[in-house]
């Protein structure tokens, strides 16, 4: 079948905005246990997570409809799911507190609250089995500010403190005799990423913790990641003490490298911006279960006890949260032609099966694949991306026209984009717009050094590599470089922002709920990153003229394209007055400006009917400037 000759950019398609917000689906937190596997399911139709048990081949949601499991200790979460003895105890997301769900008797299926701490949150939940208690970091607000302490919850509702003192904790993880907690923690101003702390006690008869030992990190120079006991008693965490986050092992009070992993130059997990991660398991006898990030690629991989590899999930170019039982690894994995899955992948000859999602929403010639690429940038660096080329079984470019190019500017801004199926994106592709997702230098996969290269420079090096990365494509001959927009959710907002502040030859902008004043930012923003900007770009005072030179709102008058806003109404990590504050400044000089506020949304959306009402109205502004 021939194709239709139409202009890049206006290809029609059935992938409807609504069809890619209801394919933003996802899972969190497996947890192996009860004979079957749980895990947490995000559904943009109701914005809810919820639980789900696997056993037996069949899957079924153990969530009230008055219930949704989600914690937001520092803002952003995790750890909202646990297993005990009795059933499953969870935060949930309406109240913060923690309850527990009975999975037989008579009270089956029914949550109980545990807690009743109005004041408090609770996140990365650990089962203490031989007290049968809940271990979990709380977070209390209070009228002068916000702590943060390792507390003990159990099942009959007892309170009692594990530790207190640090400013942030975070992976509590216990022995199997239950005998030792280790946890990391770290303080202001510091980030779970740029510095923190490997602790250890060991429980004294009544239930608390002697005198804790620091293991690694006291000196400052290093962060630590999920610390994790094997079955013989040995404590392992990821360290980047060598450059990468990668596996090192106790050794008395000290830390040493694991020899097989510090050989490579691969981190083994991303940045820890939300809890409970599980990256990697120490097996038995020496055996690992771990994933990798190579290039952006997120790898599974098995170590024997004879130091051979074995990769696992190949289809899969993303593979995170792991569990284990006798029979199954299993993960949540994403794939450049399919939704998120949970994968149940046979120890024995690697068969790989899908319990959970995975359908392929889009057939083989309608999908835009991944194509990374590397490009100088800086004084002789080298950044990363994804290029996503135009796709539409249906459509090609007018002769010796070039697609028009939307560069993503991911979040955080220490995180990073993976070549997985991303609806939004295929939803460009589907309509004759090329894609740039950009792993700019400081985002997370690319070892120490690449992600410290945002120290005091962010709204500098990343908005450098956009422009890098633009100018690449266009060399190639695969976009029109008159014919380009920049986007970003968050600190990508910021990003995108601050391309265009610097008149970088983009012709138009979105900005979705993204930081246009700093400074006001730090004065309202949450204790989590309350001191994140004094390391993104400086002390506010002693290098005052720095934020005036990189805060939007002061430079609006040097924006001379139209852009388009999105915010959520009840964000209070970029409160809509800071973005209302930028569409006015920009407004004022008459530049095309709009704007939409999501009165329900928080930081990020979440209700499908938003998702691909923001969808729409980007897309339809960027076809108006090409027009």
């Amino acid at each position: 079948m021939s194709k239709t000759e139409t202009p890049y950019g206006f290809w029609s398609s059935d992938w409807t905005a609504e069809k890619a917000a209801s394919a933003s689906r996802d899972f969190a937190e497996l947890r192996a246990g009860h004979g079957g596997l749980f895990w947490i399911q995000y559904d943009p139709a109701d914005a809810r997570c919820t639980l789900w048990y696997w056993r037996d081949g069949k899957a079924q949601c153990l969530t009230p409809a008055e219930f949704s499991l989600r914690s937001r200790v520092y803002e952003y979460g995790g750890g909202a799911l646990c297993l005990t003895d009795e059933g499953v105890a969870f935060v949930n997301e309406s109240d913060q507190q923690i309850y527990l769900q009975p999975l037989a008797g008579t009270r089956a299926g029914q949550p109980v609250a545990l807690t009743s701490r109005p004041r408090c949150r609770y996140g990365d939940l650990q089962y203490d089995h031989r007290r049968g208690a809940i271990v979990a970091v709380e977070e209390t607000h209070h009228d002068k500010g916000v702590e943060h302490r390792l507390v003990s919850v159990s099942l009959v509702g007892k309170h009692k403190l594990l530790a207190e003192g640090a400013d942030f904790y975070a992976a509590p993880t216990l022995d199997a005799a239950g005998e030792r907690l280790a946890w990391i923690q770290w303080y202001r101003p510091e980030q779970p990423w740029t510095a923190t702390s490997l602790w250890m006690a060991n429980y004294v008869p009544d239930g608390r913790l002697d005198q804790p030992v620091c293991l690694a990190g006291a000196e400052g120079s290093e962060s630590l990641q999920q610390p994790r006991f094997a079955g013989d008693g040995t404590l392992f965490c990821l360290t980047d003490r060598a450059g990468w986050w990668q596996p090192w092992q106790s050794q008395g009070d000290s830390m040493v490298p694991v020899d097989r992993f510090v050989r490579h130059r691969f981190d083994h997990a991303p940045a820890p911006w939300q809890l409970a991660t599980v990256s990697y398991l120490p097996l038995t006898e020496g055996a690992w279960l771990s994933t990798r990030l190579v290039d952006g690629y997120g790898l599974l991989f098995e170590h024997d006890t004879e130091g051979n590899e074995r990769q696992l999930a190949t289809e899969y170019s993303r593979c995170r949260q792991l569990a284990v039982d006798d029979h199954h690894y299993y993960c949540l994995a994403g794939a450049p032609d399919r939704v998120p899955a949970v994968l149940a992948i046979n120890r024995l000859n690697g068969e790989t099966t899908i319990l959970a999602g995975g359908e392929q929403p889009l057939p083989a010639e309608q999908l835009s694949r991944a194509q990374p690429f590397s490009f100088a940038t800086g004084q002789e660096e080298v950044a990363h991306a994804f290029f996503y080329p135009p796709c539409n079984a249906d459509h090609r470019g007018l002769p010796g026209e070039k697609p028009p190019l939307v560069v993503f500017m991911h979040g955080g801004p220490t995180s990073a984009s993976y070549p997985v199926f991303d609806p939004r994106i295929q939803y460009w592709t589907q309509r004759g717009f090329a894609v740039a997702d950009i792993n700019y230098r400081g985002s997370s996969g690319f070892g120490r050094a690449y992600r410290q290269r945002l120290r005091g420079n962010w709204g500098v090096v990343e908005v450098e590599d956009a422009c890098a990365a633009v100018q690449s494509l266009a060399v190639r001959g695969q976009i029109d470089p008159a014919q380009t927009f920049i986007r970003g959710s968050s600190a990508g907002g910021y990003s995108a922002l601050c391309a265009l502040v610097a008149d970088a030859g983009f012709t138009g902008g979105a900005s979705l709920y993204g930081v246009s004043d700093p400074l006001a930012l730090r004065r309202v923003t949450h204790k989590f990153e309350a001191d994140y900007l004094d390391w993104l770009i400086g002390d506010p005072v002693r290098d005052a003229q720095r934020y005036r030179e990189r805060t939007p709102l002061n430079n609006a008058a040097q924006i001379r394209v139209p852009m388009i806003f999105l915010q959520g109404g009840q964000d209070v990590v970029v409160l809509p007055e800071q973005t209302e504050s930028m569409v006015a400044a920009l407004r004022e000089q008459g530049l095309r400006v709009e704007y939409c506020l999501y009165p329900d949304e928080r930081h990020g959306f979440r209700q499908a009917s938003n998702l691909s009402d923001a969808l729409q109205r980007e897309c339809h502004f960027y076809q108006g400037l090409l027009a």
